[in-house]
């Protein structure tokens, strides 16, 4: 299966390069800059399950792409949605499966519009991932996992290849006929310590230890309410799985939209945050109380307007 992986950045280089190890069939899809630092230095990465330094891994530039590709995986920030898909878009042909990694939701309705629904897979990934000055990729814990998805949960031809093409790679592949389910769960995961680590600017363990595990809760709580406004009501062995993580005494945790905030790039809070919101309005989920997740999508997007004024 021909794959083509949209940048070379933390995500997609790190499942790119496992796959390149495994000896499948993979191209990166790279702007000129990216395109020069993996041909003097190799797609590097830096893992606790395994480093991976790959000489001049196979990529191209937009004007180079020519027949349509199998799959796509796209992986790049929401806010770069745009431009990916102008970038990519002569990759896709009529049997192209393209398996978008971004958080949350409002991405399928894009990519619908602009592909058809036909061409389109759900996906989430669970992992930490940097990188540094360099552009070596940096793996911060030790999970590594991709569900994968026809939208509609069928088992198609074309879903059995795509496993098959991800299989036995060095991460943890898994097939899912529930994968919008997952994502809905994972949006209200990913929200939480965004929302959390990011307007307190800690880890999460560190909020626990200032007394903040109520606000925690109430902000899982308050996602998890428009996720079942919206149909996807969290599965409970789900929900209490989550709330354990998020609420770990010690916990490492930090989303990575601190990360930006602290090197001063711009966030996915409309894409996380803002996104519940609209939906949670839009669906009349309001308690009368403050609300944590409008308390946090208010913090970035005060850092937002103040990184725009060059402060």
């Amino acid at each position: 299966m021909r794959t083509l992986i949209v940048g070379a950045g933390a995500i997609g280089g790190y499942f790119g390069g496992r796959l390149l190890e495994a000896g499948r069939d993979v191209t990166f899809l790279v702007r000129p800059g990216r395109a020069e630092e993996l041909d003097r230095s190799g797609l590097v990465v830096r893992s606790p399950l395994g480093n991976i330094h790959y000489p001049s891994p196979p990529h191209v530039l937009t004007q180079m792409l020519g027949d349509p590709y199998d799959l796509i995986i796209l992986s790049c920030k929401a806010y770069d949605l745009d431009a990916a898909m102008d970038a990519f878009a002569a990759a896709v042909g009529p049997d192209t499966a393209i398996l978008p990694l971004l958080n949350g939701m409002a991405h399928l309705d894009r990519l619908g519009a602009r592909f058809g629904e036909a061409n389109l897979l759900g996906g989430q990934c669970l992992v930490s991932l940097d990188r540094d000055i360099t552009g070596a990729i940096l793996h911060l814990n030790d999970t590594h996992q991709l569900s994968f998805g026809e939208l509609s949960g069928a088992l198609t031809t074309r879903i059995l290849r795509v496993a098959e093409a991800l299989a036995d790679a060095g991460f943890e592949a898994s097939l899912s006929q529930f994968i919008v389910q997952e994502m809905w769960e994972k949006w209200c995961f990913i929200a939480t310590a965004a929302g959390i680590s990011g307007s307190m600017r800690a880890s999460l363990g560190d909020v626990l230890t200032a007394g903040g595990r109520p606000l925690i809760v109430k902000l899982f709580a308050e996602c998890a309410n428009v996720a079942k406004a919206c149909g996807y009501p969290l599965r409970e062995p789900v929900r209490q799985r989550l709330l354990k993580l998020l609420t770990a005494p010690g916990s490492k945790m930090m989303a990575s939209m601190l990360r930006d905030v602290e090197r001063g790039a711009p966030t996915e809070a409309d894409h996380v945050l803002g996104d519940l919101l609209m939906r949670r309005d839009a669906h009349s989920v309001t308690s009368g109380e403050l609300s944590v997740l409008e308390f946090a999508y208010t913090h970035f997007k005060a850092y937002e307007a103040r990184r725009l004024h060059g402060h």
